[in-house]
């Protein structure tokens, strides 16, 4: 095995599906760290909606837990988090059942909806009303 040099950044591992292991934390930093590791076109898709997020909720607050970036308003909780999985990425609306139109995906919880969005799938205008409607709602307070 080689040894690593003092300060270097090994590159996060790839869980199942290629979603990268990045240690729970709050901030800018370990959601970026998150976006670099995001196999292939997904690190672009990961660029592209932070940004989306950003120009939309301006102030935003951002973290990863359970492998996955989280964004937030200070006060009001969590609205949308998103995990790489091995063909699309799925984008979470936590209250996404309160937005219109209501995004497609739905499981065991009656609150949250998603989206799975493949290789060139990103429709803006879409994600960035989903955005601003989920932000605009109390969010998830888990964590």
């Amino acid at each position: 095995m080689k040894d690593r040099a003092k300060g270097s950044n090994p590159k996060p591992v790839l869980l199942s599906g290629g979603n990268p292991q990045i240690a729970k934390a709050d901030g800018d930093a370990p959601v970026q760290a998150y976006i670099a590791a995001m196999p292939g076109w997904k690190s672009d898709l990961g660029r592209r909606l932070d940004e989306l997020i950003v120009r939309t909720v301006p102030g935003v607050r951002k973290a990863v837990r359970w492998n996955s970036p989280f964004y937030g308003i200070e006060g009001q909780g969590w609205f949308l988090s998103y995990h790489v999985f091995t063909r699309y990425v799925k984008v979470t609306f936590l209250q996404g059942a309160a937005l219109r139109p209501v995004p497609p995906g739905s499981g065991k919880d009656k609150d949250s909806r998603w989206i799975d969005i493949y290789e060139g799938e990103l429709y803006v205008e879409q994600m960035a009303v989903w955005i601003r409607q989920a932000a605009a709602i109390p969010g998830w307070r888990g964590f």
